[in-house]
């Protein structure tokens, strides 16, 4: 028979509300009889029930993240290394990680993140792949709900985030590109209503007006954010009469299926055309040639959201509620030795 909370009562000649309030870590339990409620637990071989402890306190010990994406299944690098940054977090805290998947902004999406937040089926949520009016950001501030977020949006509720600024990393990656030579740098985006499109194409732009470059909007190729995506708008570029020498992609995914389109036409990247990206997946250091890109260091910051976000459920302060970040450049072979 597995021991209860009570046979551990019984044995201290306590309450069962003395000892459960105590193996809870409630404040007004004396700190000698928590210690010895704690010790005694444990040599019994005790181990609380998670639904009853739950119930007790009002908290489904869990984290919640819902990954923004149109594909029925996630294959972006940068999800993987996020997702396990979450992870590794949350389980030091004794908390669960709730991950699904919805089509951004769709009904879906909708409908999931209502049914967790009206279900407390989860304490808070991360937030990650920002858009300039994020519904997400409105219906949890309003709804009082603690959440935090890779990245600001252009809503106007204040909430707790951490930035990379990518606006001033694409400007130092345009210079870079500059230096070595390049007057016809190509820009591959993504959907105009995210903000990483607007900052790193403002930051694109930025870098040319530097540079004395005037900003040719042909040069310019939207798609998704994927491998397929930077294949297609690179294959447009190179249609042009007057194609580039160099393109950035607004991630590294995209970068790298510029690189295979760079190859099909026979050409050699780094050599006859430099390919950078954004973001500092392991794929970008293995690629051939190595990719350049722009690291955010995406495990990290996942850790570092979750604890901001923990604290806000323990009505703990935050030392910075707005965090923002400097992007490292990686110099390798495909922007020329």
């Amino acid at each position: 028979m597995p021991v209860t909370i009570r046979d551990v009562a019984k044995r201290l000649n306590l309450s069962i509300t003395t000892v459960s309030r105590a193996l809870d870590g409630y404040d007004d339990v004396a700190e000698q009889t928590r210690e010895r409620v704690i010790r005694t637990a444990r040599e019994m071989g005790y181990v609380p029930s998670r639904a009853a402890r739950q119930l007790r306190r009002k908290r489904a010990d869990a984290i919640g993240y819902i990954i923004p994406t149109d594909a029925p299944r996630f294959s972006d690098p940068f999800f993987s290394e996020f997702i396990a940054g979450l992870g590794d977090e949350v389980a030091l805290h004794h908390f669960d990680l709730l991950v699904s998947a919805a089509p951004p902004g769709g009904l879906e999406e909708q409908a999931l993140y209502q049914r967790w937040v009206q279900s407390r089926r989860v304490d808070g949520i991360v937030l990650s792949r920002m858009r300039l009016q994020d519904w997400r950001v409105e219906y949890l501030g309003h709804a009082g709900f603690p959440f935090a977020a890779l990245g600001h949006s252009h809503t106007l509720v204040d909430y707790s985030y951490i930035e990379v600024d990518s606006r001033t990393g694409f400007a130092t990656l345009v210079r870079h590109l500059v230096e070595r030579g390049h007057r016809r740098v190509a820009y591959i985006g993504a959907s105009p209503d995210l903000v990483l499109q607007s900052d790193r194409l403002a930051g694109y732009r930025d870098g040319l007006a530097a540079a004395g470059i005037a900003f040719d909007e042909s040069l310019v190729a939207e798609d998704s954010l994927t491998r397929a995506g930077g294949y297609r708008a690179a294959q447009r570029l190179f249609d042009l009469p007057n194609p580039p020498t160099a393109i950035i992609g607004v991630n590294d995914l995209t970068a790298i299926g510029a690189m295979r389109a760079v190859r099909e036409r026979g050409l050699v990247v780094g050599r006859d055309l430099a390919v950078a990206g954004f973001d500092g997946i392991e794929d970008a250091e293995h690629t051939h040639p190595p990719l350049t890109t722009l690291n955010q260091p995406v495990y990290d910051l996942a850790r570092r959201l979750m604890l901001m976000l923990l604290a806000q459920i323990n009505g703990e302060p935050l030392p910075e509620r707005h965090v923002l970040l400097q992007p490292e450049l990686l110099v390798r072979e495909s922007t020329g030795g």
